[in-house]
């Protein structure tokens, strides 16, 4: 299953690995396959201090642990996404999180799910009947669910 992780995801890992959307990251090998777009790279050098800050680790270990889940994540290059993927994205974002845009469309493109932390996200795609959403705890459900099979 194709899963699509939004910077809020990867901002969660980096401040607890040891956490759910760690365990779901590191063990779900077999079960999802994680994807990304540059914007989220982008997103996270731009909060970097920020997440030295708050995660209180050193700038070498804050990389080392942006650099083991990212082993995990494949990017995909925007650029590769149609026009009429973007417009329906930014339709559906443009009143949420334009922000976000480039994960709704990521999402459209794979034919996968949107992981996401953001519940105003969450609750504005479910409101505009886009499915193609999850957040953590339905993820954990989904690979239990998954994992019996």
């Amino acid at each position: 299953m194709k899963v699509i992780v939004d910077t809020n995801i990867i901002f969660s890992a980096l401040l607890n690995t040891n956490g759910a959307i760690g365990d779901l990251i590191f063990d779900s090998e077999n079960i999802f396959e994680f994807y990304s777009c540059g914007y989220m790279r982008f997103e996270i050098e731009k909060h970097w201090d920020k997440l030295k800050r708050i995660s209180k680790l050193s700038d070498k270990d804050l990389k080392e642990s942006l650099f083991r889940l990212y082993t995990k994540i494949h990017f995909i290059n925007e650029e590769q996404i149609a026009e009429k993927i973007w417009l329906h994205a930014e339709k559906l974002t443009h009143d949420i999180d334009i922000d976000d845009t480039d994960f709704v469309a990521l999402t459209e493109y794979l034919k996968g799910v949107l992981w996401t932390g953001d519940k105003e996200l969450y609750n504005g795609l479910k409101n505009k009947g886009f499915k193609k959403v999850v957040n953590t705890q339905d993820l954990l459900k989904i690979r239990a669910k998954l994992a019996k099979k």
